[in-house]
């Protein structure tokens, strides 16, 4: 099956498949009959291609979330594409009046999907509060002269205020990709205006050469102390959960005061090797 494809412009994309003529209702039936019984692609291609414009009149309508004009209306032929084999032309009505159901859903599913990488409008009340809440809050706006209360909205579309307070926040901002592209005809993405408020590699290079350094001498420095003072300055002195005097008199079975010498016998050792060694610990 040989379909329109979005290629270049968008406007020349609609301009093609302007140029198949709508179907009589009597020769759509006729299509979808073939298309029913024999399987016949050549009439899913004519029910298809017949009515990829409805697609795009739909699809304007969710122009308003954010998203690609170009994506909802691909979304939405998926669902056009989607109805046309479901269809059953012996229950007496058209193929687009059925089609629309499916056009709204891939569009909407996408959109949702689209939104956010936490997941939203999980349950019916969700979606419906993801698709009406601004409609419904700018009808009140429109009846009140004013901005309508949670409470408001809530009652007029059967949800709690709860889930009304965090719909609006869900709605008042939602994920980009850095590399998504600022205007659709653009070659900017948002990460090209992302400034970097780090370290230059230069500075950054320093630090980890001093950090270098320190860890040599401070290694040398260690193997000048016996195995009592190097295990009191690398437990008590440079842990990040230091060890108490009580705990290392337990240790090496003697008391907390002659803990405490040993911890400045060691700490003297350390500041002859290192001068920048700090002791305040």
């Amino acid at each position: 099956m040989k379909l329109p494809v979005q290629t270049g412009t968008l406007d020349l994309y609609i301009a093609e498949i302007n140029r198949f003529p709508l179907l009589s209702a009597e020769e759509e039936f006729r299509l979808a009959v073939q298309l029913k019984k024999y399987g016949n692609v050549d009439a899913a291609e004519k029910l298809i291609v017949s009515n990829l414009r409805f697609v795009v009149k739909i699809a304007h309508e969710y122009r308003n979330y954010g998203f690609k004009l170009a994506d909802l209306i691909q979304e939405g032929n998926v669902g056009l594409i989607h109805a046309v084999k479901k269809f059953d032309p012996y229950k007496g009505y058209r193929l687009i009046s059925y089609a629309v159901w499916w056009i709204r859903a891939y569009i909407q599913n996408y959109l949702i999907k689209s939104w956010s990488i936490v997941k939203i409008g999980t349950t019916q009340a969700q979606r419906k509060l993801f698709f009406k809440l601004n409609q419904t809050r700018k009808e009140l706006e429109t009846l009140s002269k004013k901005n309508p209360e949670f409470d408001e909205i809530a009652s007029l579309l059967g949800v709690k205020d709860s889930e009304v307070a965090e719909m609006e926040l869900r709605l008042g901002s939602r994920d980009v990709s850095l590399n998504e592209f600022i205007k659709e005809d653009g070659d900017n993405s948002h990460i090209d205006f992302l400034t970097y408020e780090g370290e230059d590699q230069e500075s950054s290079l320093i630090k980890d050469e001093e950090r270098s350094l320190i860890r040599r001498d401070i290694a040398g420095a260690l193997a000048k102390l016996n195995e009592r003072e190097s295990y009191i300055i690398l437990n008590r002195v440079m842990a990040d959960d230091p060890q108490t005097l009580q705990e290392i008199g337990l240790k090496y079975n003697i008391s907390r005061e002659r803990a405490r010498q040993l911890e400045k016998q060691a700490l003297k050792k350390i500041q002859m090797a290192l001068p920048y060694f700090k002791t305040d610990k």
